[in-house]
């Protein structure tokens, strides 16, 4: 009679176990990979600098606020005669138009080539007058006050001379009398401490008017 044979060892149960622990261990060790730092040796602070370098620098607050710097005339300075829109500004009354016109022509035309403001010309159509006169007496270097009867007559005259020695009481140069037509017994009592130019000399004073503008203006070089 033969022998009873041992049952075969339960291979099947012990594998089993293995392979679940084995599975276990590998995801394990997958979960602390994904918690772990993509390298030991580099910090968050060393990732950002790295990436700083890289990446093109931002531009400074004073590269993007800073305003483009506005042209002169001809590399000018501002600050000397290009500052004001005109050299000379010439207070006339409407009935010496023609006076004006040739004294205007004569500084425009002459070596200096003066910028001249002449109301009648200049102004801008639909302006207010009050608000016109002041912004030519502020937006020119020197006054030209053709002083004649109806320049006396004109109450338009007589506050753009106001007008002009309240801006400048002081300066000498900018505001230039030309009496023409009257006598110096008739020349007005507000001027009395500035010299005026004789109409009456050469060139009907044009050319001592221009020669006491320019003279102005180089003191602004």
């Amino acid at each position: 009679m033969a022998s009873p044979t041992s049952p075969p060892a339960p291979r099947s149960r012990s594998r089993k176990p293995l392979g679940k622990m084995t599975d276990w261990f590998r995801q394990t060790l997958l979960k602390q990979s994904k918690k772990m730092p993509v390298s030991s040796e580099s910090s968050p602070n060393d990732v950002s600098e790295s990436t700083s370098q890289d990446s093109p620098p931002a531009p400074s607050c004073s590269s993007v606020t800073s305003p483009t710097p506005t042209p002169t005339h001809e590399g000018t300075s501002s600050s000397g005669r290009w500052s004001r829109d005109y050299d000379v500004c010439v207070c006339h009354s409407e009935e010496d138009l023609a006076i004006a016109q040739e004294l205007v022509s004569y500084l425009e035309c002459g070596a200096a080539s003066l910028r001249c403001f002449l109301q009648l010309r200049d102004a801008a159509p639909g302006g207010a007058i009050v608000s016109e006169l002041c912004q030519a007496l502020s937006s020119s270097h020197c006054r030209v006050l053709l002083i004649t009867p109806g320049f006396l007559k004109d109450p338009w005259c007589r506050y753009q001379m106001l007008q002009a020695l309240s801006e400048a009481p002081g300066s000498e140069g900018r505001t230039i009398p030309l009496l023409s037509g009257l006598s110096r017994a008739a020349y007005p009592a507000e001027l009395r401490f500035m010299y005026f130019v004789d109409g009456r000399g050469p060139e009907g004073g044009f050319r001592q008017v221009q020669e006491a503008v320019v003279r102005y203006l180089q003191t602004l070089s």
